[in-house]
Formats: C-alpha cells, sequence, structure tokens
C-alpha cells in the first residue's frame, strides 16, 4: 500500500498528478535517492533551509541534487544583503521536520519563502521529498511552482 501522509493528501487534493516512491527509511543524499531510483541526479531536488540576515521566516531553497545553493544567487533572488545555510539541527527546529525529509510541499501556508532553481525547468517532472524520510514524490514541476507560489530563480551552482 503507498505511503500517504499530508503532502501526498495535498497532492490529491489539488488534483496533481504524482507518482509517489518509497525509500529506505533513513536520510539519504539526493545522489543517493537518484542512484535508488535510477534516474539522472539533476532530476532529483533537495531543499535547503536558508536563514535571512534580517528578521523573517527562513527560505526554502529547492536545488538540484548534485549542485549547492550559491547564497550570493539566493540572496540577490529574494532581495536580502546576505543569507546562510541552515545547520542540520537549525533546519530541522524551524521546519519542525527531519533532515532528508524536508519539502516545501510539507511546509505550504508555515511563511516560508520558497525558491525553486531554473534548472527544474528543463524537466517534464521533479522529484523531491515527500514531506518524510523513504518518500519521494515525481511530479511536474509547473505544478509544483502553482501549488506552492515558488519563485523561480538561478540559485544552484
Amino acid at each position: 500500500m503507498p505511503v500517504t501522509n499530508n503532502v501526498t493528501r495535498l497532492l490529491d487534493a489539488n488534483g496533481i498528478a504524482y507518482t509517489a516512491y518509497e525509500l529506505p527509511n533513513q536520510k539519504l543524499s539526493a545522489d543517493e535517492v537518484a542512484e535508488f531510483l535510477g534516474v539522472d541526479p539533476g532530476q532529483v531536488f533537495k531543499t535547503i533551509v536558508v536563514l535571512r540576515q534580517r528578521r523573517g521566516k527562513p527560505i526554502l531553497a529547492v536545488v538540484p541534487g548534485p549542485l549547492e545553493v550559491s547564497l550570493k544567487l539566493l540572496a540577490k533572488a529574494v532581495g536580502e544583503k546576505k543569507v546562510a545555510s541552515a545547520r542540520h539541527a537549525e533546519a530541522e527546529e524551524l521546519t519542525g521536520l527531519q533532515t532528508g525529509g524536508i519539502s516545501a510541499l510539507a511546509l505550504l501556508n508555515k511563511g516560508f519563502e520558497i525558491v525553486l532553481d531554473e534548472t527544474a525547468q528543463l524537466f517534464e517532472q521533479i522529484y523531491m521529498s515527500g514531506g518524510q524520510r523513504g518518500l519521494n514524490v515525481l511530479l511536474s514541476p509547473n505544478d509544483f511552482v502553482a501549488l506552492t507560489e515558488a519563485q523561480i530563480a538561478e540559485i544552484a551552482e
């Protein structure tokens, strides 16, 4: 029986086509997820929690697995002077989710600004965390943007 959680219920409720993939219930890197699923690592996106220098909710930077968030490019995209990556413990505390399972889809309406790297547009569908370790979802980047109101920008290097 497929995994059902808040993310899959949200996608179902919004009529968004997706495929859920169960993975080992441990923290996997995006590259390990790609290897497990047998897909292009550039098609597997990870969510990085990024802190603002000034007050305000953190940013969720969604970038392809093999690349890193460019803090300089991200700061420019969101109109900040400077931003910094959250440590794992900070990311878990701020989101309420375990690293390896942090997903913008699980954090809708929580005040996070979401920025998706422009490389997502190279694919008809992208893989990302389904809001918990051991679950990834495959969906259209256009559907992701429509649902999350994510900004698309060049934020990875």
